[in-house]
Parts: structure tokens; sequence; C-alpha cells
């Protein structure tokens, strides 16, 4: 039932939002030059690889994140409007409306077998970690939400989670860590 609710809300939300799609990367072009859209592999559900889908805020080139991230970029994470294009990856069973954030390859390694749960489902564009804290979380917090998620997730949940989004999105808070552009690496456990 999950996956016929995800394949819907991304058709639905691909066609409604194609006039801001279309916007936004206009907006990307014009104000940071190409590309437009920033892919990455990523770990989805059992760690199998997939590429996510989003609008790029930071420019090419060397530098750390808070050097690279533009005006623009800066306006479109507060916003979370770089996410829309992981509607695609929802549609295509890369990911789902809700589950644990798809974080970087590089940490597979470093997860012990608690923190790796995360991969038993699909990764979501929105999850119980990103509506508890977003990146203002640390390693540890994060991690105990995903968790936590998939012991316990449901339908109610997943709504209950999506409702919570919206008014996350529209408060713009934790889009990133105090000091920090994006959020600090994990490191593993130490």
């Amino acid at each position: 039932m999950k996956r016929l609710i995800d394949i819907l809300a991304a058709s639905v939300g691909l066609l409604l939002s194609s006039p801001l799609l279309l916007l936004v990367a206009t907006g990307c072009l014009l104000l940071q030059g190409g590309p437009v859209f920033f892919v990455q592999a990523r770990p989805g559900m059992g760690g199998r690889i997939f590429h996510i889908w989003k609008f790029r805020t930071m420019r090419t080139g060397q530098g750390g994140d808070a050097v690279r991230l533009t005006a623009w970029g800066r306006f479109l994470r507060a916003t979370t409007l770089d996410e829309l294009p992981q509607l695609w990856n929802v549609l295509r069973g890369d990911m789902s409306l809700v589950g644990p954030r798809p974080l970087l390859v590089e940490y597979l390694p470093l997860y012990s077998p608690w923190q790796a749960r995360r991969h038993e489902v699909r990764p979501g564009m929105t999850g119980w970690a990103q509506v508890k804290g977003r990146n203002a979380l640390t390693w540890e917090q994060r991690f105990e939400l995903d968790v936590w998620y998939v012991q316990n997730q449901s339908m109610r949940l997943d709504l209950q989670i999506l409702l919570l989004t919206v008014g996350a999105v529209f408060s713009r808070r934790g889009v990133s860590q105090p000091g920090s552009a994006t959020m600090e690496k994990f490191k593993g456990n130490e």
C-alpha cells in the first residue's frame, strides 16, 4: 500500500509542481550557471546504491560547503525546494515520501549494526529525524530517530510526519547545524 501511495503522490506532485520545477531550474541556470541538477550516489534500502537528484545549491569547484553555497542555494535549502527533484526518485522506487534521509555512501562501513537498521526501509524525502530537528540534530539523535521510525513505521505515522513536514518547512528550523552550511560529516562511533 505504501508503494502505491508513493507512486500516486510522486506522479501528482511532479505534475502539479512542474511550473515550479521549471522556475527553480531557470533560477539555478541564471544565478549559478550549469549544471542545474546535483546527482549523487546514495545508499537506499538494503544498502543498494541509487542516484539522488536535487537542484544544485553550490558552486562547482574546490572549497568547503560554506564557501561554495550560493545565496540562491541558501534560499533553495531553507525552503527545501532543492529537494523537489527527488519526487523522480520516489516514482522510480529508489525512495519513499517518508523514511530515513539517504546519507552518503562513504558512511556505510562506519555504521554499527543498530545504525544500519535505517536501511531496512526505503529512504525518504522526509522522515522522523527531519521533523524533529533536521540537520541541527547530532548524529546520535538522528540515528536514534531513524531506527525508531524503522521499528514503528505505519501509515498513520507517515501521515503525521508528512503533516509535521509542512510546519518544519515553513519554520525553516534545523536547515543547518549552528556554525555550518550543512551538517558535519559522520566519522563513525568513537
